[in-house]
């Protein structure tokens, strides 16, 4: 392989790899619909016009029929009464109007094959659209279920279960601290109210108002 079809390859190679990077998938789901939505607008407008051509050429045999039928009688009568040369005459347009009506049918019967086929394209592509586009809906929730799962995923990483643990370790171990001080500031406050109430003065002050509430009694 020479050095130009060796860099050809490389360059196309990472060409197709920036192409995948950069292709969204659900955008790219959304593309391919609208082409088929094109397809089938131009497939519309194509049947359309099959129908327009379609309906002249049933509205020239129709009128080329009524023709031939005319001149049929007319050379019929031109022969009831002795007019040979009319009759020939008449006879001559029929027979040119009978050619030009196999021709008609002939190309009556090439739209005919043509509308149908277009009918069938459409309605296959029409098939094709409902059906992606229910995939579409599929994809959509694939596509934000594994983004959601890939957030999670991340998280996880940058905060492991294990630093997970040790930050809860230490919340634990702050609290029991808080508990500790709560139950020694406890303690501290019990033994300093017995100690007061067992003081002699205290006992002293206790009898005293209660000798003046005799009193007052």
């Amino acid at each position: 392989m020479g050095l130009f079809k060796r860099l050809k390859h490389v360059v196309l190679a990472d060409l197709h790899s920036l192409i995948d990077k950069c292709e969204d998938p659900i955008d790219m789901t959304k593309q391919y619909l609208r082409e088929l939505e094109e397809q089938m607008k131009k497939a519309q407008q194509a049947l359309a016009q099959q129908f327009v051509v379609e309906h002249r050429y049933k509205l020239l045999i129709e009128q080329t029929e009524e023709k031939i039928e005319k001149r049929s009688r007319q050379a019929k009568l031109a022969v009831e009464k002795n007019e040979e040369a009319i009759a020939k005459m008449a006879l001559q347009e029929k027979l040119a109007y009978e050619k030009k009506l196999e021709l008609y049918k002939q190309q009556y019967t090439t739209l005919s094959e043509k509308t149908t086929y277009l009918k069938e394209q459409l309605k296959k592509l029409k098939e094709t659209y409902d059906e992606l586009k229910v995939k579409q809906l599929d994809l959509i929730a694939r596509a934000h279920a594994a983004q959601a799962i890939k957030a999670i995923h991340t998280s996880l990483t940058h905060l492991g279960p294990e630093e997970a643990l040790k930050g809860f370790a230490r919340m634990e171990e702050r609290i029991f601290a808080l508990e500790a001080e709560a139950e020694a500031s406890r303690y501290v406050y019990e033994e300093s109210k017995k100690a007061l109430s067992l003081s002699p003065q205290f006992q002293e002050e206790v009898e005293r108002q209660l000798a003046e509430l005799k009193a007052v009694k």
